[in-house]
């Protein structure tokens, strides 16, 4: 039952952002930020595949423990596309909000998601292994943690100071994201049910990519 629900429930995701994305770029009508928040969609959907994908392929079959390397392998690409997501979205607030200038704010974002790179490239981390280390997941995480921490902040403030009702929930998304995110990397292993919380942080992901498409919608009109 828990491969056949989790398995569907990934297709519907994975087709879902990607095929939002797409409309996006191509009806944002020259409009930078919702092209960008498009692409921004078509990045999350296709990194999240290659972990995914191999993770559908080994419930429906013979099981997580023989798809370690595929597993760890799509574990690595997604978090490499996951803090590409959040410096694309960096770049939506500055267009929507038309923010100038700000360059010490631009380099930290480029600092965290630097830093975060450069953690996940690290062998240390024991990617391809069954036995990956805590001590590295938690790592890795920090940077990326206070990454998706300022771009709550920024689309917090910019929502309210601006009156944007249709971004107005966008720091909770991310909030949503990370607070489901954080048990599974702390608990997952030793407790796996805990890793069920990944199927709402995808929820909030998905309500992030729709708040940018109905936007793009509305001011369509």
């Amino acid at each position: 039952m828990q491969a056949i629900f989790e398995t569907l429930f990934d297709l519907v995701y994975l087709i879902s952002v990607i095929t939002v994305g797409i409309l996006m770029i191509r009806g944002s009508q020259g409009e930078g930020q919702f092209r960008l928040f498009g692409w921004m969609a078509v990045v999350l959907g296709a990194g999240d595949a290659f972990h995914l994908i191999p993770r559908a392929v080994a419930l429906c079959t013979t099981g997580l423990e023989n798809y370690t390397v595929s597993l760890g392998l799509g574990k690595w690409i997604t978090s490499i596309t996951m803090t590409i997501f959040y410096v694309l979205l960096y770049y939506v607030w500055r267009q929507r909000y038309r923010i100038n200038g700000r360059n010490g704010l631009t380099a930290a974002v480029y600092c965290l998601a630097g830093a975060r790179i450069l953690l996940c490239m690290m062998p240390q981390n024991q990617w391809l292994s069954a036995e990956a280390p805590l001590s590295w997941g938690i790592s890795r995480n920090i940077s990326f943690a206070l990454l998706g921490l300022l771009m709550i902040v920024l689309f917090y403030r910019s929502a309210r100071e601006h009156g944007d009702r249709a971004f107005r929930w966008m720091w909770l998304t991310i909030v949503l994201s990370f607070g489901f995110y954080i048990p599974v990397v702390l608990w997952a292993d030793t407790v796996p049910m805990i890793g069920m919380l990944m199927i709402p942080k995808t929820c909030a992901y998905v309500w992030a990519v729709l708040t940018g498409y109905f936007a793009m919608k509305q001011e369509d009109r």
